[in-house]
């Protein structure tokens, strides 16, 4: 809404309300449209303000076309590559489409997810899979994004589909975390973004074995160097680009916990991995950094139209059990 279209309904509102009503109704009808005419100047968008729309459209619209021209590349478009099939509902970036696509070829099990840090609720890596009648808990450590979680997402909560917990995740306390969640030891989907530790988070979890992990790499790191930024419990993230984990360091800590890397995001934010036994013959090999890496494009963040909202949504159709009852 543009500040000249809400002062013109205060303006409406207040011609409703008392005293104002009657003030404005002894105004005479020429004296009302110079009141209008004033209300619009006054309200209406700054110069400069209007130039930065202009300039944020365009740059959303060069980042859409950029965005476009880099899935009609051959790697993109080989359908074999999760590439091909990222789109965002949700997500940050692409990672939707390619969460659908890895699930499309393994199957999915109990259809029960983890993420953490799930952030307002508003854009993550699960949220599109509740909105498909999925189950499962979320674990931020900023007390804000909890309440918001609270809030945006009342209804899921109500229904008892997903958990959240406010707490800072460490790789001393993940476990118990998981415990408090009631977590299932085998579960589907399994979502890091904590902007530092996810290395060594992922590392400390022994006792659960989920069938897909999602966790974000630094590639400003590149596609070779394995190396990890040191685990600090109590470190956040410095806004610079010395953080986390390159993929060749994550592509070594998943084989070692059984896992094949099948692919990244687009935007080289997001890597996926398979469980080993379900990953030969699904994707493309080799299992590499070398053959899946993609470089950083954080430019890409694709707009999405209106601001994202949740609400209740009844799921039907034949994967929706009960959910489609009245």
């Amino acid at each position: 809404m543009t500040s000249s279209t809400a002062s013109n309904s205060w303006l409406n509102r207040a011609k409703r309300t008392w005293p104002f009503s009657l003030l404005y109704g002894a105004i005479s009808p020429s004296g009302r449209a110079r009141l209008r005419r004033t209300v619009d100047r006054l309200s209406a968008p700054s110069v400069h303000h209007e130039i930065l729309a202009q300039v944020g459209q365009t740059n959303d619209l060069l980042a859409r076309l950029l965005y476009e021209q880099l899935r009609l590349s051959p790697r993109a478009t080989d359908t074999t590559r999760l590439l091909h099939h990222g789109y965002k509902v949700y997500s940050q970036h692409d990672e939707d489409g390619i969460i659908e696509e890895i699930f499309r070829r393994v199957g999915s099990t109990n259809r029960y997810f983890v993420e953490f840090g799930a952030g307002d609720g508003l854009e993550n890596c699960t949220l599109y899979l509740v909105l498909k009648g999925w189950r499962g808990a979320w674990i931020d450590g900023s007390a804000v994004c909890h309440e918001m979680i609270q809030r945006n997402l009342e209804s899921v909560i109500r229904e008892g589909r997903l958990r959240a917990r406010h707490a800072l995740i460490t790789a001393e306390n993940i476990e118990h975390l998981f415990r408090e969640l009631d977590v299932p030891a085998e579960f589907d989907l399994l979502s890091i973004d904590i902007d530092r530790n996810d290395y060594w988070v992922w590392r400390a979890i022994a006792a659960w074995r989920p069938r897909v992990v999602a966790i974000e790499y630094n590639a400003s790191f590149g596609p070779t160097a394995s190396c990890v930024v040191p685990y600090d419990p109590y470190a956040v993230w410095n806004l610079t680009n010395w953080f986390g984990a390159s993929l060749k360091a994550l592509e070594h800590l998943g084989r070692e916990k059984g896992y094949s890397l099948v692919g990244c995001n687009l935007t080289g934010v997001t890597a996926f991995f398979v469980r080993r036994d379900l990953a030969e013959g699904q994707f493309a090999a080799p299992f590499t950094a070398e053959n899946h890496f993609e470089s950083a494009k954080y430019f890409l963040r694709m707009p999405n139209g209106h601001r994202p909202g949740f609400g209740a949504t009844v799921c039907v159709g034949p994967d929706a059990g009960a959910s489609d009852s009245p």
